[in-house]
């Protein structure tokens, strides 16, 4: 019998988590969730399918930016469709995906170092586009993102809403979008991952040329599993956007291409609930150094001299990838189940040299 994606235990507090908690929580929550979707889908890659990808930052950008302009109006020097919102969600994931599909040949013919540094390069154009498209992106300064309304409720500070005495805002609202979307993010991986393409991927990842010699197809397992990773990409990148409020191109950047990376190592290779684990740790880290700088020793508040929170938590979570590699293998999620393959290693032995 197969687990839920999380115990009920866990999604039962979420859900009542906007009637306790400030908006700093929220808006975490928010940026964890969207966190957690990207990692999904380059856990399918990495993880499962064995491709390094150092571009899923850029797909990040496609799903913002598009959704951005599909359902933006015209105004002054920046250019939208004006599509009813959750047309322009819809598009912009398809849109990332088309992108991931146009570089999935590339992806399907090479892996390993070979492919982070063709993915890599996707950044850099990425960045270029984002700065110099005004009329799309907004620019350096970037532009406003329209808020999300679906039949005719608008996820967004417009109109008034009250729920158990409590003011439901923009971001509570946001919030149970947010894990729907999630849901069904790890619901739509673990189908694949139990079903025949996963299986495929598992093999194409462990052993290339047995996978060949089987009769699947290594170059087309590949090239659908990187147009699946962009299309996660590209729906974490809207609800970061209407987390946001503002896409701004210097987000989308090498250095978020470094967090996924380690998100996806830290919780756990080919592991969906190990990349939602390592997302959170990944995310929350930084925001939470910030919050509480005054209280940390050697982290100075944001603007102040010494160690930023920003930089201290890539420290530690740099230090984390390294335990991981190191000690644990199988990340977060190996620690939640209580797999620890050390542990298990080094009692056998021991049971072997019993004289017993």
């Amino acid at each position: 019998m197969s687990r839920p994606p999380l115990t009920a235990l866990l999604w039962l507090p979420l859900l009542i988590l906007p009637f306790y908690v400030d908006m700093f929580w929220l808006q975490a929550g928010l940026f964890v969730m969207a966190a957690a979707i990207g990692a999904i889908g380059l856990n399918l890659l990495t993880g499962s399918t064995g491709q390094l990808s150092m571009g899923h930052a850029f797909f990040l950008a496609v799903g913002a930016y598009g959704y951005v302009y599909f359902a933006g109006e015209t105004s002054g020097h920046v250019t939208g469709l004006g599509l009813p919102a959750p047309v322009a969600a819809v598009l912009a994931v398809a849109l990332s995906g088309l992108a991931g599909w146009a570089f999935s040949p590339i992806a399907g013919r090479v892996s390993g170092v070979y492919l982070a540094i063709a993915s890599l390069a996707l950044i850099f154009l990425g960045q270029h586009v984002l700065f110099n498209l005004e009329s799309v992106t907004g620019g350096y300064n970037g532009r406003a993102v329209p808020p999300m309304k679906l039949f005719g409720f608008a996820f967004d500070d417009s109109s008034e809403l009250i729920v158990a005495g409590v003011p439901f805002g923009g971001l509570e609202r946001l919030w149970y979008l947010g894990i729907a979307l999630l849901l069904a993010a790890m619901l739509f991986a673990r189908g694949v991952l139990g079903a025949r393409p996963g299986r495929a991927m598992n093999l194409v990842r462990d052993q290339r040329i047995a996978a060949a010699a089987l009769g699947v197809p290594v170059g087309k397992v590949r090239a659908k599993a990187f147009t699946l990773s962009s299309m996660y990409a590209g729906l974490a990148g809207v609800l970061l956007a209407l987390t946001f409020q503002r896409a701004v191109p210097d987000y989308f950047g090498m250095l978020l291409a470094l967090d996924y990376l380690a998100m996806i190592v830290i919780g756990g290779l080919g592991s969906v609930g190990g990349a939602v684990a390592g997302a959170a740790f990944v995310t929350l880290l930084p925001q939470l150094l910030a919050r509480y700088s005054g209280d940390l020793p050697l982290v100075a508040a944001p603007g102040a001299d010494g160690i930023s929170p920003a930089v201290a938590a890539r420290y530690l979570y740099g230090a984390a990838v390294v335990a991981v590699v190191l000690f644990l293998p199988t990340g977060l999620s190996g620690l939640l189940s209580g797999r620890l393959p050390g542990l298990r290693r080094s009692a056998t032995p021991m049971k072997e040299e019993s004289p017993q």
